[in-house]
């Protein structure tokens, strides 16, 4: 396995930006784009963005529908279906809390710690829905080391909000 290079993590949060902006705009949303990447072999396995699946989702969350519909499993099931180690690129730090009630990113990503390792991050969220998220020390208090990937906020914050009012 050859190390990622500085290269590697600024093409993977492109992608996951260009994702991003897939998302319709909408007021009570951000738009995140998000990928799942196999460290083996530095191979893109999944991909998705906020709004992609039915429903209320989030990027990270569709990445987990999809690669569970690939597997032919259940978003539960997928650590006993993936035995090799995973990182997560999103454009945004995964929610730790959602106004909807449905279970936060990053609990969903707690759940598959056996399996994603790293989180490599564009974005801390803004405090524009649930206040502060101290999402990054609970993946960190839980093993998965989590990484800043600069040089994209400007943009990612533009494609995120958009859609959130006059100034958007």
């Amino acid at each position: 396995m050859a190390p990622r290079t500085n290269n590697d993590h600024l093409a993977a949060m492109q992608r996951a930006l260009e994702l991003a902006r897939r998302s319709p705009p909408k007021p009570s949303n951000f738009r995140v784009g998000a990928l799942l990447v196999r460290l083996d072999d530095s191979q893109i396995v999944v991909e998705g963005y906020t709004l992609e699946c039915e429903g209320n989702t989030h990027a990270e969350e569709c990445c987990f529908i999809k690669l569970a519909n690939q597997l032919s499993t259940t978003e539960h099931g997928l650590g006993e279906s993936i035995r090799t180690p995973h990182a997560l690129y999103t454009t945004m730090e995964p929610c730790f809390k959602r106004l909807s009630g449905k279970l936060p990113c990053v609990e969903r990503v707690l759940r598959q710690k056996t399996w994603i390792t790293e989180v490599y991050v564009g974005l801390q969220e803004p405090e524009t829905f649930v206040g502060q998220n101290p999402g990054r020390s609970l993946l960190e208090s839980a093993g998965i080391k989590v990484f800043p990937v600069p040089g994209f906020e400007k943009e990612i914050l533009e494609v995120a909000t958009a859609g959130h009012g006059p100034d958007s």
